[in-house]
């Protein structure tokens, strides 16, 4: 069931790694954690946080990288934020055995109407953004679907733009679990086994679509698992 899904989101997020949106040359640097704070929290900043979430909420397609990139690491500095909130609808789960390609139009609907409340809730639920993705080009709504692609990209873009991922120095930084599995579906691989390190690193080993191995790659989830114990304190002690 999981490999199902595993290449459906593969398959919806092709564009990606095809590109559907002009990909800028990216600079990959490990972020200055507390210069994106100062950044996000200073009113005369390019980056000030509410205008970089009102700009992605309109669908303002001129977003760069660069904004993109203090969008996604400085959502782990706003008070709903919270990177284990993201749980699988019964809707996703019940999708993962049916080829997406053989939904009926009553199906992309409900998909549609979940990965909208879905996302008005979690802005970075890039799970249900691809689903979302896959069921509008489906409708044939696929202007609203490439403004949801260039997001996806952009945000997976933000991701990469952090290190290589090849070892522990230059880890991918993440804001959420789930977006290890999306960003590694979107590059082409299926996600074999997943494995901590402490203090603060998760090693995910990958094959490719044939099931050959293809390696791993590293996240640094230091600043995900400060916020969640700074928030729930409680489960320090478990």
């Amino acid at each position: 069931m999981k490999r199902l899904f595993f290449i459906l989101i593969i398959a919806i997020s092709a564009t990606f790694m095809a590109g559907a949106v002009v990909l800028p040359q990216l600079n990959r640097e490990k972020p200055d954690m507390e210069k994106i704070k100062r950044d996000i929290n200073d009113r005369t900043s390019p980056y000030y946080y509410p205008r970089l979430m009102e700009e992605f909420m309109r669908n303002d397609t001129l977003m760069k990288i660069d904004k993109y990139r203090h969008l996604y690491l400085g959502y782990m500095f706003q008070e709903d934020y919270t990177p284990y909130r993201s749980r699988e609808s019964k809707m996703r789960f019940a999708l993962r055995e049916k080829d997406q390609h053989q939904l009926t139009r009553q199906e992309c609907d409900s998909v549609i109407a979940d990965a909208e409340a879905g996302l008005a809730d979690n802005p970075f639920d890039l799970r249900r953004m691809t689903l979302l993705i896959a069921a509008l080009n489906e409708k044939g709504k696929t202007n609203l679907a490439k403004i949801w692609q260039y997001k996806l990209d952009y945000l997976l873009m933000a991701i990469i733009s952090t290190g290589t991922g090849l070892d522990e120095e230059n880890a991918w930084y993440v804001i959420e679990p789930q977006h290890e599995y999306v960003l590694l579906n979107a590059m082409g691989y299926i996600v074999d086994d997943h494995l901590f390190y402490d203090p603060c690193y998760e090693y995910i080993t990958v094959t490719d679509t044939g099931g050959r191995p293809a390696g791993g790659y590293y996240f640094n989830i230091a600043n995900l698992l400060e916020e969640y114990f700074r928030k729930h304190p409680d489960e320090l002690d478990e």
